[in-house]
């Protein structure tokens, strides 16, 4: 079957791994040459709050954008039902009156626009994504014709707007990575499609609180290591990465992603918790009381692991330990020290 030109492109857009901005700007490019409209609104939704947050638009003002960024835009959608999964639907269609609504009232008529064309996101797993939104100063209704085209399109564009696409992108730069999850601002998670699930990535694990804290904080990359026997100084390890999310929608914090952990010259379960707390600023005595061991213990373990990293002193090493990922963090509860 032959496709338009417009829409093939749109299809090698909603394939490609450029930011989000640049997919929804590309999705917009690409409608406008399949199906007339005044102006254009596309927006991701937060599947847990259907707060939504703008990615793209066209021929509107910027009084107009941000009025929809208000959160309660996202509650007429929903009690207009533009959230559920169906046709297209024309603004004479709402279930209220258009006098009701205030974002017609106080934004989209005096703006010019008298009718539109509104169309919940979903991937095909069912989950929602987003809105788009089709505006015309004329008040005639849409066609029948019009509305078809722009439901076949909604699945395409749906992939192509879904978070988790950039996510799974960024994810790719952790070579052998077998599980993951989705970081989530309001403190839950989600699985990220295509990896596996694991006992560590689960909401309430230590590991989660720290990567959680990792992204509170500013951080945009943090790799380290972690036990996965039956304690933290027995059994192996794997490597964990924390990766912060850098477009929107601001709900998403970042991926956490669970891959085998190579070789960490050589430093035995201890000194990777040693090292850990090395990184922390720990003094030898903080050391010894929190693994409850001697002094005189937690000295050995410096210096073996000194040499190992072939680090002159303790900065050295927590500098290298940080840069490699070779260390264990220690388990939320413990302050951090600022390192001197």
């Amino acid at each position: 079957m032959r496709v338009d030109p417009p829409v093939a492109e749109m299809i090698e857009i909603a394939a490609f791994s450029s930011s989000l901005p640049e997919r929804a700007r590309g999705l917009l490019q690409g409608l406008d040459r399949v199906v007339p409209f005044d102006a254009a609104w596309l927006a991701v939704s937060d599947p847990r709050s259907n707060v939504y947050a703008a990615v793209g638009s066209t021929g509107l003002d910027r009084s107009v954008t941000e009025y929809l960024d208000r959160p309660r835009v996202a509650q007429e959608i929903e009690l207009t039902g533009l959230n559920r999964d169906q046709p297209p639907v024309s603004l004479a269609e709402l279930p209220i009156a258009v006098d009701e609504l205030p974002t017609w009232v106080e934004c989209l008529t005096p703006a010019g626009f008298r009718e539109c064309l509104g169309v919940a996101l979903f991937e095909p797993g069912g989950v929602h994504v987003g809105l788009l939104g089709l505006l015309y100063s004329s008040g005639e209704p849409p066609s029948p014709a019009i509305r078809d085209r722009v439901g076949r399109l909604a699945p395409l564009i749906a992939r192509a707007l879904s978070p988790m696409r950039s996510l799974l992108a960024t994810a790719r730069i952790v070579q052998g990575a077998t599980a993951g999850a989705v970081l989530l601002q309001d403190g839950t998670t989600c699985p990220l499609p295509g990896l596996e699930d694991h006992a560590l990535l689960v909401a309430e694990s230590s590991v989660m609180e720290i990567a959680r804290g990792t992204l509170l904080a500013g951080q945009i990359y943090r790799s380290f290591l972690w036990p996965v026997g039956d304690g933290p100084g027995a059994g192996d390890h794997v490597r964990m990465t924390v990766l912060a999310s850098t477009e929107p929608p601001a709900f998403v914090l970042g991926v956490l992603l669970l891959a085998p952990a190579a070789e960490s010259r050589g430093l035995t379960p201890r000194e990777l918790q040693v090292l850990g707390l090395l990184v922390e600023g720990r003094s030898n005595q903080q050391i010894a009381r929190t693994l409850a061991v001697a002094p005189r213990t937690v000295a050995a373990h410096v210096e073996h692991l000194l040499a190992k990293l072939e680090a002159p002193t303790r900065t050295v090493a927590a500098v290298r330990a940080e840069r490699e990922g070779c260390y264990i963090p220690s388990a939320p509860g413990c302050t951090p020290l600022r390192r001197r």
